[in-house]
């Protein structure tokens, strides 16, 4: 007589095939055993061919799932916050000199009133480069931040550097870009009048910007005009980069020309700032040289 192997796990007790000589009565405990063993074998393994997909399902929904990661929230951008994302010496090249009265640079040459009679629709295009004008002299292009700002500025011969951390409504931020960007086209070319009736030939032309941050727009514009009564020069960089709903703000050039390096440098090392700051870290003091 061949003794049977026992099997590696329960199986379901078998079914009865039909008459087969005295029936012994059930034993209430071994078939409480086995209906419980077929229970679990039909979630798992299957005593049955049933479709178990719900309790799969289940265990899918209790379980996060895999690779997932959750987006850190971005702080607000308070006051201390602003001046942590500031850029410092380390992050341009060349011999910037960091200063502390960027808040007051004002150049006169962009001081005058737009020709209005140079534009087909006078009472949109004039209004535009009136206002990019007013607010390169004033440092404010972007309007009143809504929340947290810091400014620094830097140096380097006639050159200078102006640099703006601030928050601002999202909806009036992106409104900005988009105005920022029909300029171009907008105020390709234009006269506008200053002191002494002295006229000034402005242009204005799209520069490109490393990609960084949700949006950006870059401009060069280019002020033609006399000062001391000698002809003049100023070429300016623009770049305004939106992170979420902050913004970072770049003014770079002078009447010896722009450095337009310099102006990459402020936008890809001063977003990596500012990202560090709206996640909660604090900056590095120098800009990797991964970046």
């Amino acid at each position: 007589m061949t003794t049977a192997r026992p099997s590696s796990r329960p199986s379901c007790p078998p079914r009865p095939s039909g008459p087969a000589g005295p029936t012994r009565p059930a034993r209430p405990a071994r078939g409480l055993a086995a209906a419980l063993v077929c229970g679990t074998l039909l979630v798992t393994a299957g005593c049955s061919s049933a479709d178990d997909s719900g309790s799969t399902g289940s265990d899918v929904a209790a379980a996060p799932a895999a690779g997932r990661t959750t987006a850190p929230t971005a702080l607000p951008l308070t006051n201390v916050r602003a001046r942590m994302a500031l850029i410092t010496e380390g992050d341009l090249e060349d011999d910037w000199t960091q200063v502390k009265t960027a808040g007051n640079w004002h150049d006169r040459l962009l001081v005058g009133k737009v020709d209005v009679a140079q534009f087909l629709t006078a009472s949109t295009q004039a209004a535009d480069c009136q206002r990019l004008l007013d607010g390169l002299y004033e440092n404010d292009l972007l309007g009143k931040p809504s929340g947290g700002s810091a400014v620094t500025g830097f140096q380097q011969g006639a050159a200078r550097l102006f640099y703006q951390v601030a928050a601002y409504d999202k909806a009036d931020l992106d409104k900005s870009l988009a105005w920022l960007k029909s300029l171009p086209t907008a105020c390709d070319q234009f006269n506008a009048v200053g002191s002494q009736n002295s006229t000034r030939s402005v242009q204005v032309v799209q520069a490109s910007l490393p990609k960084a941050g949700d949006a950006r727009q870059g401009l060069t514009v280019t002020v033609k005009g006399v000062s001391g009564g000698s002809p003049v020069t100023l070429t300016l960089d623009l770049a305004v980069v939106r992170v979420g709903d902050d913004a970072i703000t770049v003014i770079n050039g002078g009447t010896g020309g722009v450095d337009h390096d310099s102006t990459d440098d402020a936008v890809s090392h001063g977003t990596t700032r500012l990202k560090d700051v709206r996640e909660g870290r604090t900056p590095a003091p120098e800009p990797s040289q991964f970046d």
